[in-house]
């Protein structure tokens, strides 16, 4: 039997994993998790074969709790649901230790089929993003801007794109208004920008942000 952690922030999208997982005769939910300090409890709490991972949620982040769990040894496969195109985080997740990546929008067996092979060892990866992964492989000088930056990079990145400030960026994600400032300086001489209104516009015109 794989055992399953789901980790997201809203009950009734947990209540619809588990009732998924639940149906199928080889996969049972062990436990739930609604931020990123649960998660990080459940992992010292009670061992589990998959841990199914939303990326926003209160406390450390996916990608933080990636990181971090990576660190630790977790040995556990990490399977990504989320919101988010997977052109927008599934190849930093993926090269940062993911074992795969689902939008929330997957049909229940596509999920369920991925619970299976991440388990096994594998990865899973849809066909879309077998393509974008694809296009990963040109030369540096091929690749988009956003690219280049790192996986906190990008994470401050598009949240000064999306309208927020320092200090709101700094406390959702729980680091210093100076670690955000040297972080959005480092992002400005990357891209080749001089101000935030340019972060937003190419985001909006590379379908980064809604």
């Amino acid at each position: 039997m794989i055992s399953v952690l789901i980790a997201d922030d809203h009950p009734v999208v947990r209540a619809g994993m588990r009732q998924i997982i639940d149906a199928d005769d080889q996969t049972s939910v062990i436990a739930e998790a609604g931020s990123g300090e649960e998660v990080l409890e459940a992992t010292v709490r009670s061992p589990f074969d998959v841990l199914l991972l939303d990326i926003s949620m209160p406390g450390p982040s996916g990608v933080d709790l990636l990181q971090r769990l990576r660190a630790a040894r977790c040995q556990a496969a990490i399977l990504f649901m989320s919101m988010y195109p997977e052109d927008q985080f599934a190849v930093r997740l993926l090269k940062s230790g993911a074992s795969g990546y689902l939008t929330k929008e997957s049909a229940p067996d596509q999920l369920v089929a991925a619970i299976h092979k991440v388990a096994r060892g594998g990865r899973f990866i849809s066909a879309s993003l077998a393509e974008i992964l694809a296009d990963t492989l040109t030369s540096d000088e091929d690749r988009p801007a956003h690219e280049t930056l790192s996986n906190r990079e990008y994470q401050v990145f598009q949240m000064l794109a999306s309208g927020k400030s320092v200090s709101e960026t700094a406390r959702e994600l729980n680091i210093s208004v100076k670690t955000v400032s040297t972080y959005r300086t480092r992002i400005l001489e990357k891209m080749n920008m001089s101000k935030n209104a340019e972060f937003t516009y190419y985001a909006i015109k590379n379908g980064l942000i809604d």
